[in-house]
């Protein structure tokens, strides 16, 4: 602990700003994990619902299911059922801007990865300048003899730089591997509906 505060105090000014960076990006990473588990999102019991839809009997039996199971999916779900009676272009587009708004909520925190992932290495570099000038200072004053004079502002230039970098990296792989996972989870909703849909147009008219 007492070299973790020691590196904190080498690093400069800069460092409050990294942690501050580092501690939004692990609470997002760790958000996303929870919430972006396949069966959170793809709920089993509301796919399956899905699934095993057949007719205009079925309709009150899932809109229950729906009920004990909110969430992205099952607002689209619910938006094609409770819309059935209107035209087929006219159900498609209300799903459709369901679908949209629950992948833009599903998305939430990927701009937090995506800027802690561009700050941090330049609040790295922006710490090695200002420990290189801090060296020059130091330089100017008593020259290049005094290695211990120097090593202040060599290791803030060093020791944010190395910061930056470590709290960039992680949240870059994580923006990449949770950007890649939501465009399967959305690929996977489309494909939902779009079967739920299909279903929904092959029950009687009468029955709309």
């Amino acid at each position: 602990m007492k070299a973790l505060v020691q590196l904190f105090v080498t690093g400069g000014p800069l460092m409050a700003p990294l942690a501050l960076c580092s501690v939004l990006a692990f609470a997002v990473i760790l958000e996303r994990l929870i919430n972006l588990r396949t069966k959170k999102v793809l709920v089993p019991e509301v796919v399956h619902l899905v699934e095993t839809i057949r007719g205009p009997a079925d309709i009150d039996m899932a809109l229950a299911i729906l009920d004990r199971h909110p969430g992205g999916l099952s607002n689209v779900v619910r938006a094609a059922i409770e819309n059935r009676d209107l035209s087929r272009e006219e159900v498609r587009n209300i799903v459709l801007d369901v679908g949209r708004g629950e992948a833009k909520r599903i998305e939430k925190g990927q701009v937090v990865l995506e800027a802690v992932a561009g700050i941090a290495p330049l609040l790295g570099l922006l710490g090695t300048v200002l420990g290189m000038i801090r060296v020059f200072r130091v330089i100017a004053l008593v020259g290049v003899g005094n290695a211990n004079a120097l090593s202040g502002g060599i290791s803030q230039a060093l020791i944010t730089t190395a910061v930056g970098l470590s709290v960039a990296i992680p949240a870059l792989a994580a923006f990449h591997y949770f950007s890649n996972k939501i465009s399967e989870i959305v690929l996977d909703m489309e494909r939902i509906a779009s079967l739920l849909l299909a279903k929904l147009r092959a029950f009687p008219e009468e029955s709309r």
